[in-house]
């Protein structure tokens, strides 16, 4: 998997998460996957509700240390 952009907002609490993601998701073109770093446990809830409302593919998400990994498809 390729990554085009890295985001990380470790230490952020919710929304800013999906702020920063969002804004970064506009630099991308169609198919570029954006990987977003997180530690706030509510992130897993937050990105799974975001890419149903926008449609984006969440590709992938995973957990190491407490830094949550989200991998994030535009569509």
């Amino acid at each position: 998997m390729e990554i085009s952009m890295v985001v990380d907002t470790k230490g952020l609490a919710c929304p800013m998460p999906i702020v920063k993601a969002k804004k970064a998701m506009s630099g991308l073109n169609a198919g570029q996957i954006m990987q977003v770093l997180s530690t706030d446990k509510g992130a897993v809830n937050d990105f799974t509700a975001w890419v149903k409302q926008t449609g984006h593919e969440l590709v992938r998400h995973e957990e190491d240390g407490g830094v949550y990994a989200f991998y994030v498809r535009k569509v």
